[in-house]
């Protein structure tokens, strides 16, 4: 029997973070023993629970972009504590970005400072790693993310989110990545 560890997973952003969390044997790791919560700026997932599946609303009437950043890290932090993660998994910054990144930057650092203060290890996952152990690409879109997501645990988010159409969006990509990337861990 493996070690029981209490673990998250976050794909990280400025409107649509994800945060999957696990307590369990690392090596047994299933989409179906996780718990998935999200922020969304759509109205329609932001009060969504189905199954392991949990959405709020992620505020957007903020006077700072200060303001944002707390808000995110705090939702995430409340998460990380109330479940006693020992551990998070966190995509790393992407290389090629582009737009606001440092806004980003500096949202994910708050969030990087709250789980130092709190003494939470924090191990950075390059995007690229995240995607190859996911499909065996590195440079995997979505849509593929998806479909290895959806070969794997049969759970069709696209209905369960009631999307008008086969494009995978936010928050979808979102639950899937924070899934992966809290999967990683067992293969370091």
């Amino acid at each position: 029997m493996g070690r029981i560890r209490r673990i998250a997973g976050i794909d990280y952003s400025l409107t649509s973070p994800s945060v999957c969390v696990y307590e369990g044997e690392i090596e047994k790791i299933k989409f179906d023993d996780c718990k998935i919560y999200f922020l969304s700026n759509t109205k329609k997932f932001s009060d969504y629970n189905y199954k392991n599946l949990d959405g709020q609303k992620n505020l957007s009437n903020f006077v700072t972009p200060e303001e944002r950043y707390d808000f995110i890290s705090d939702w995430a932090m409340d998460i990380l504590i109330s479940h006693k993660i020992e551990e998070v998994f966190l995509e790393d910054y992407s290389y090629g970005s582009t737009g606001k990144v440092f806004h980003i930057a500096e949202n994910c650092g708050l969030l990087k400072y709250k789980m130092w203060q709190s003494d939470i290890k924090l191990t950075l996952v390059a995007p690229t790693q995240i995607k190859k152990f996911a499909t065996g690409k590195g440079n995997a879109k979505k849509e593929l993310m998806y479909e290895s997501f959806f070969n794997e645990t049969s759970r069709n988010l696209i209905e369960e989110f009631s999307q008008k159409s086969e494009k995978i969006g936010n928050p979808i990509s979102d639950v899937v990545d924070s899934y992966f990337i809290c999967k990683y861990s067992t293969s370091i």
